[in-house]
């Protein structure tokens, strides 16, 4: 999955991509929270730049990778308009996470960021992560995967001594050590994920 702009997706051969229906409606589906975390609310309200009003926080799951951390969402009216802003749990040391977002080699998102031990972003139908299952006959999935690799490489190299020791790193491997490596950490997460559900 990767959020990309119209015109990359156009040059990647892949057929222009629609908000999701019933965006709102089905963010609306999840559980009200009526006593959410201080620290929570304080970080979604930072990322809010005027009053809201009609505001609703709901408890949301989306995704593998919060592996149960809390997330919450806001659900609010902005200037006429309805805005929704999340907040979930930071698993990764707090310190290195923003180092990451901070150097990386890419145009930085204005709507991401984080407040104490939360990652705070922008909920939208028009800023979604693009499923693949959703794309039109027109795509090319090879290429799509090929940008989302540029992108996590693009993190590598705002640290000038870590993107060196990959590339050393890479020389030393043979041609296919990536998919080998792939498949295999599939195979570990897929077992790792049932392991967490089972408990």
């Amino acid at each position: 999955m990767l959020a990309e702009s119209h015109e990359h997706l156009e040059r990647l051969g892949i057929e222009e991509v629609k908000p999701p229906r019933h965006f709102w409606d089905r963010l609306r589906e999840w559980p009200v929270v009526r006593e959410a975390p201080r620290s929570a609310l304080h970080a979604l309200r930072a990322l809010v730049p005027h009053p809201v009003t009609h505001r609703t926080i709901v408890r949301r799951e989306a995704g593998l990778g919060s592996l149960g951390q809390p997330r919450f969402a806001m659900i609010a009216m902005c200037d006429g308009a309805e805005i929704a802003r999340e907040a979930k749990a930071l698993i990764p040391p707090k310190r290195y996470y923003e180092r990451a977002m901070t150097r990386a080699i890419r145009s930085p998102d204005p709507f991401q960021r984080v407040v104490g031990r939360w990652i705070v972003k922008r909920l939208a139908p028009d800023s979604n992560p693009i499923e693949i299952a959703t794309l039109g006959a027109k795509r090319d999935e090879a290429r799509l995967v090929h940008a989302m690799g540029v992108e996590t490489a693009n993190v590598h190299l705002g640290s000038p001594a870590g993107a060196k020791a990959a590339l050393t790193d890479v020389r030393r491997r043979h041609a296919r050590w990536l998919h080998h490596a792939a498949k295999a950490m599939a195979q570990i997460t897929e077992r790792e994920w049932q392991e967490y559900r089972a408990r």
